[in-house]
């Protein structure tokens, strides 16, 4: 990298680590390893979120176990079931594309990509279809084997 490319990197001020963007997220130090680890690490404005999204993915398939995979909460029975993560403006839950697709209907007034969804911070989290769409997950891995 030369000069003039290290001097427009943002450097962490409690880590130290450079990045290209201003403010970029990431962990300082050691990455969580729990779900709860992982949202205590969040914005104080984002946990409250988090916490709904675990619970009601928690209830819908509670056999599932909890891990951290790609720095994410995942629930995970033989693979990684579904997934969610805090942003900047939305909680995204990464159910896969064949979720995404079987809940296109539902889905239609969220911002969707290839086995993604984001649920604005600004509109009051949809628990029922989020749950619902963990469940599917669960049962399409049951049918897979």
């Amino acid at each position: 990298m030369c000069g003039l490319e290290e001097e427009n990197m943002w450097v962490c001020p409690k880590c130290g680590r450079s990045f290209k963007n201003t403010e970029q997220g990431h962990y300082c130090g050691k990455p969580p390893e729990t779900i709860e680890a992982y949202i205590d690490a969040q914005p104080e404005a984002a946990q409250g979120y988090l916490r709904q999204v675990n619970a009601a993915i928690q209830a819908s398939i509670p056999g599932a176990q909890e891990r951290i995979s790609w720095s994410m909460p995942t629930y995970w029975k033989g693979r990684n079931l579904i997934q969610f993560a805090a942003a900047k403006r939305h909680i995204g839950l990464y159910p896969g594309p064949k979720a995404v697709e079987a809940f296109a209907g539902q889905l239609a007034k969220y911002k969707t990509s290839k086995g993604s969804i984001q649920f604005p911070y600004s509109e009051p989290l949809p628990l029922e279809l989020i749950a619902e769409i963990a469940k599917w997950c669960e049962m399409e891995c049951d049918a897979e084997k």
